[in-house]
């Protein structure tokens, strides 16, 4: 046979794509790629698990409360702030507007539409928000 030189024996140890180096150089790559895309979400899951209570889903029912109890300390209203308090001083305070030996505007209505369990699991919930 015959041996090439100048140019066209560098055309001809150019990688191609169908060459099995320059096939392996593109998995490689692509593998390197996805590896990086998992490391990073698998990061992400881990952070995700890491938010603070305040984070984790609301009883049913619990979303009605702020509307006029205030989720954020900083705000300034004359209707107290349920994040924090005492678990049994809400379900007490609940199933006193719920009998009617506590006097309300709003809140003896809203209070007969809670059973025992979600009142107490409404209650459970605010304690563990800050």
């Amino acid at each position: 046979m015959f041996e090439r030189t100048g140019a066209a024996a560098k055309w001809a140890a150019a990688p191609r794509l169908g060459t099995p180096a320059l096939k392996l150089a593109l998995k490689l790559s692509w593998e390197w790629r996805a590896m990086k895309a998992r490391h990073a979400f698998m990061v992400m899951l881990v952070c995700a698990g890491m938010t603070p209570a305040c984070a984790a889903e609301a009883p049913p029912g619990a979303a009605s409360c702020t509307g006029c109890h205030a989720e954020k300390p900083n705000v300034n209203t004359p209707v107290p702030r349920l994040a924090g308090q005492d678990a049994n001083a809400v379900v007490a305070a609940m199933q006193a507007y719920r009998a009617g030996q506590r006097p309300a505007t709003v809140m003896d209505r809203i209070a007969k539409g809670f059973s025992d369990d979600e009142i107490k699991a409404i209650a459970s919930w605010f304690v563990m928000q800050r």
